[in-house]
């Protein structure tokens, strides 16, 4: 089209698209809920842009009907989708989680700080467990939903972090106020830096009514101006002191930017993340010997090479930094069952190889258990090369397939045979292992 020659009242619409294109990585990135204020100001921007398009009027011309309505559908595909991410069923279940943090917090650490009594191991229990569940909560890849899960996990860990931090860090000092006159300042400075750490803790959670971050902020500041200003007359015990307090308090001030940090950066792609493309290097490789081992058309030759390199992995993934990431944690544990299954892979083949020229008479029970290890290796090869979720046919016939194996071992009786009864145990708990290794890997979890 001659742009020149361009109806006035399309370009216009032009006009209002790119302006509700530039609108559009505000709502994928959306991650909080219908309530926030920043939802109800995309909300607001997106009505007017499509009272804008309505105002515009078509004067019967096909062409700018057709142009105001592409219009239209785009800003609506938009207001879709910016509900949608707030009302996502795994938007809702990261929300309910961190309610029930935030019940923790109020129920056993906001008392603390106001002078009552912390229950600190059951709250270490609850918080754990909060974690994990946050961890295993899906995004499918939804940046919304991880910068949801990110943000999340994000407080409640640096909650945990300050909590752990002031209970194994006991500082060596106070001194005491004899020493000289401004330790009795130190003193104070200190009993409010405590008074700031449960006001951060409340402010990180959303429980605190009265506060907010800018406070503190200048709060915490403040008691670090008053901290230069003192003098300690070269002293260098109380130097050291004062040193310490001022550590405290840049440590909580880091806390108070966690906020902004997680919004102006791309922490939660894990996917670009170093630690996460060292474990994905892992995988890859021992993929690679996975397929070498199954498709090999004599396996027993590569046994030897390929357990040790697949334990210099489980080296590497103990190597890799967790950086205090749940979701990186969670990632090498992953690996590292996956790469150690395979390694199981091998020495239940090996025995199996090795048993073949064992010739003497043994226990039926015994050889019966023998039989069911031979099936759980077969059964085990499959589970390696299973590469789908719950719903699949395959996965329900490896499950019920494993469901058999549990039942055929239950059913052999050791007759007091010692080994029998040792070989049993051991069988059972590597049909169990398996079973479990196909629910990890059918879960569809992602970082």
């Amino acid at each position: 089209m001659d742009m020149g020659n361009q109806h006035p009242n399309i370009s216009r619409l032009q006009e209002i698209q790119k302006e509700v294109k530039s609108i559009e990585p505000q709502v994928v990135g959306f991650s909080g809920l219908s309530d926030d204020k920043n939802y109800k100001k995309l909300e607001r921007m997106l009505m007017k842009q499509l009272f804008e398009i309505d105002s515009v009027d078509t004067e019967g011309r096909g062409d700018v009907q057709q142009a105001r309505k592409r219009a239209a559908q785009e800003t609506e595909r938009l207001l879709k989708e910016l509900e949608q991410n707030a009302n996502h069923p795994h938007r809702l279940e990261i929300h309910n989680i961190f309610q029930e943090a935030q019940a923790l917090v109020r129920d056993q650490i906001v008392p603390f700080y106001s002078g009552g009594s912390c229950a600190a191991e059951e709250f270490d229990e609850g918080i754990q467990d909060i974690i994990l569940r946050l961890t295993h909560v899906k995004t499918g890849g939804k940046v919304s939903l991880r910068k949801a899960r990110y943000h999340t996990l994000t407080k409640i860990c640096a909650v945990q972090e300050i909590i752990e931090d002031c209970v194994k860090r006991q500082p060596s000092l106070p001194l005491s106020e004899d020493t000289h006159p401004s330790v009795a300042k130190i003193n104070c400075v200190m009993c409010e830096v405590n008074k700031a750490r449960g006001t951060l803790i409340a402010l990180l959670m959303g429980v605190a009514n009265n506060e907010t971050c800018k406070h503190l902020s200048c709060v915490l500041s403040g008691l670090i101006a008053d901290l230069d200003a003192l003098d300690v007359c070269g002293r260098t015990e109380i130097r050291n002191y004062r040193r310490e307090v001022v550590e405290d308090i840049n440590k909580l001030l880091k806390y108070l930017d966690l906020e902004e940090e997680a919004d102006t950066t791309y922490a939660f792609d894990l996917g670009q993340n170093h630690s996460i493309l060292k474990i994905e290097k892992v995988l890859k490789r021992m993929r690679e010997i996975k397929n070498e081992l199954l498709q090999a058309q004599n396996p027993p030759e590569l046994y030897l090479s390929s357990k040790t390199e697949l334990q210099a992995l489980i080296g590497q993934l103990d190597e890799v930094s967790l950086e205090k990431n749940p979701c990186i944690r969670e990632a090498r544990r992953r690996a590292v069952i996956a790469v150690q299954t395979l390694i199981t892979h091998i020495d239940l083949k090996e025995a199996l190889e090795k048993r073949k020229a064992f010739v003497c008479e043994e226990h039926p029970s015994h050889r019966a258990v023998w039989t069911i290890l031979g099936h759980l290796s077969e059964i085990l090869g499959e589970v390696l090369l299973f590469d789908g979720n719950r719903t699949d046919k395959n996965y329900m016939r490896l499950e019920e397939l494993l469901t058999k194996q549990l039942l055929a071992l239950d059913a052999v009786d050791p007759q007091g045979e010692e080994q029998c009864k040792a070989a049993r145990k051991q069988a059972v708990k590597l049909a169990q292992n398996i079973l479990s290794f196909l629910d990890l890997k059918s879960d569809e979890w992602e970082y």
